[in-house]
């Protein structure tokens, strides 16, 4: 601890940080339970969706679903569902994820993230009411599960949002990732409750199910009204008193730590340039500085995740482990969603732990492994008229199938969620997320409805395809990612605008500040003032350190008045 003077009880306000010159220099909590709270609550978004996923997946294996949904066939006496009519009542969801991700950003911008998402919570209860009266119109069905799907959707957005503005810096990664680990519990709660409800010769099947998911919007509705907006948010809508009282809260340190200062310091900087900057129109999400790179790049980031081809497994599930003489579908769906939850938590430490380029590369590279190996055995040595006489071939592609599921849950799933979330600077985060979590639903869309016609042309060798797509995800990573790994989210914007080279990234070191300059949480008149001047200037050069301890540099050209937001005043 610093000190100027006598410390006094009101010196973790602004105005006695000011006077006394004080700043508390002593590291932070690594998490507090206050940070845990908020992480588990928001991430519930996750499990409403995971959820919704694991349901569905069980209801078409249900005889009185498929009674009341599905197609008489005359000929054996049964009822099924069509690849067309299957693919709407699972797509249909996927749809309407889209268009909530889509129209989510606008709202969250004017009404805030908090309220935002207790809002979308609504809608997902409105979509399970219109399923769960329905009767036999399966039409009913898709039209509910595309309203609800535009709640998931909307949250797909505003949880990664809420959580990443929220978070403590050096807990950041780990607090995002933890969305998807919600989305797996969600997959393997349903299928476990599956299990115990498919033997019931009603309806109740499938509505107990269905039933018990209104309770996932509901805490997670109810659940916001106890937590504090985003500090961020609070921050661009100069309420920045409340702000840091918030971020000092979630950092478990008093207002006058010096890291409360300095990320207060940097936001403010960042809001004064943009401000200087005057309103700009939506399509700077590309014509910005460096805007189109990073938007193109989340949106690639996000298609990758479900390019990758982890659907493609659970599809095939009970295929492959009917190879080994296990023919309950529900048993596999159990099996798939454990090991998925399982291997998603150590993705939770090691995101933090090694950084997020080393995971997604070696992750995209042993998925693209597991891929090969799968589709040249489904293809070349599996019996696929009757896969129970090579047992040793399904053997071999259910492990190879676990150890995919393994790679993935605890890299690309987790992972592609915090680092999208860090590519953007603050004026266009929520626009830039939406268009690409956007994608992603438009590949699980696309995945969903297309799959079944793609395997019956081309088997096994689909594989391939995702092989492909799991390479170029590692490509992608290598060169276009930069590693945002303890650093703020003011700092990765300033790392993308001086164009640091992704695969030096880890290397650069931030411009040093002053105890002054450290101690004040705003921004003083004379820096203002510089401020100003240089959002008209030319931005000056960033250094970065290469491993050979040479100077990477990079010097603003064109832009002039957007470039100064990568020099620390």
């Amino acid at each position: 601890m610093n000190t100027a003077d006598e410390i006094t009880p009101e010196m973790p306000h602004r105005a006695d940080v000011e006077e006394n010159g004080v700043y508390d220099e002593s590291p932070p909590p690594h998490y507090t339970p206050r940070t845990l709270i908020m992480t588990i609550l928001a991430s519930m978004g996750g499990l409403i969706f995971g959820f919704d996923v694991g349901q569905i997946s069980g209801f078409l294996a249900m005889s009185n679903f498929r009674q009341r949904f599905g197609e008489y066939d005359p000929v054996t006496g049964l009822y099924h569902f069509s690849n067309v009519r299957a693919g709407l009542i699972v797509g249909l969801l996927a749809i309407g994820n889209l268009f909530g991700a889509l129209i989510a950003a606008p709202i969250a911008n004017r009404f805030g993230r908090r309220r935002s998402i207790s809002a979308w919570c609504i809608v997902c209860v409105i979509g399970v009411v219109i399923q769960i009266s329905s009767d036999d119109k399966w039409y009913q069905i898709v039209v509910g599960r595309f309203i609800g799907g535009l709640g998931i959707g909307a949250l797909s957005i505003l949880v990664p949002l809420y959580v990443s503005e929220s978070a403590p810096t050096h807990f950041r990664g780990t607090a995002v990732s933890f969305f998807q680990l919600l989305i797996t519990l969600g997959i393997l709660v349903a299928n476990i409750i599956n299990f115990g409800t498919e033997s019931i010769q009603s309806s109740a099947s499938w509505r107990i199910t269905m039933g018990i998911s209104f309770l996932w919007p509901l805490i997670l509705c109810f659940g916001m009204v106890f937590l504090p907006e985003s500090p961020k948010y609070m921050f661009r809508q100069n309420r920045k008193v409340e702000a840091r009282e918030v971020m000092a809260k979630f950092l478990g340190v008093s207002q006058n730590h010096s890291t409360v200062a300095k990320e207060s310091r940097e936001m403010e900087q960042k809001l004064n340039e943009e401000e200087a900057g005057g309103d700009r129109p939506w399509y700077e999400i590309f014509t910005g500085p460096r805007m189109a790179y990073r938007t193109l790049l989340g949106i690639a980031l996000m298609s990758f995740q479900q390019l990758t081809g982890a659907n493609f497994f659970f599809y095939y599930g009970t295929v492959i482990f009917g190879a080994t003489g296990m023919d309950n579908p529900f048993v596999i769906q159990i099996i798939l969603g454990t090991v998925n939850v399982v291997c998603t938590i150590p993705g939770l430490w090691m995101i933090e732990k090694f950084g997020r380029r080393p995971c997604l590369i070696l992750g995209a590279a042993w998925m693209c492994m597991c891929f090969l190996v799968f589709a040249s055995v489904g293809h070349f040595a599996l019996d696929q008229q009757d896969p129970e006489r090579t047992p040793e071939a399904g053997a071999a592609m259910i492990v190879f199938a676990c150890l995919f599921i393994a790679a993935f849950a605890s890299t690309w799933g987790p992972m592609v969620w915090g680092v999208t979330a860090d590519l953007y600077p603050a004026r266009y985060r929520a626009v830039c997320m939406s268009l690409a979590i956007g994608s992603n639903w438009s590949w699980v869309f696309m995945i969903a409805f297309f799959t079944p016609f793609i395997t019956s042309a081309i088997d096994y060798r689909y594989g391939y395809v995702f092989a492909a797509c799991c390479a170029a995800a590692a490509v992608t990573v290598h060169f276009f990612v930069i590693e945002p790994k303890g650093r703020t989210m003011e700092e990765v914007d300033n790392m993308y605008l001086a164009r640091v080279k992704p695969w030096q990234s880890i290397y650069w070191t931030a411009p040093v500040m002053d105890d002054g300059a450290r101690a004040d949480s705003g921004i003083t008149a004379d820096e203002s003032g510089a401020a100003a001047d240089d959002s008209a200037a030319a931005a000056k050069e960033l250094e970065s350190p290469e491993p050979d301890e040479n100077t990477m540099t990079a010097a603003g050209n064109a832009e002039e008045e957007w470039e100064s937001q990568a020099q620390y005043v």
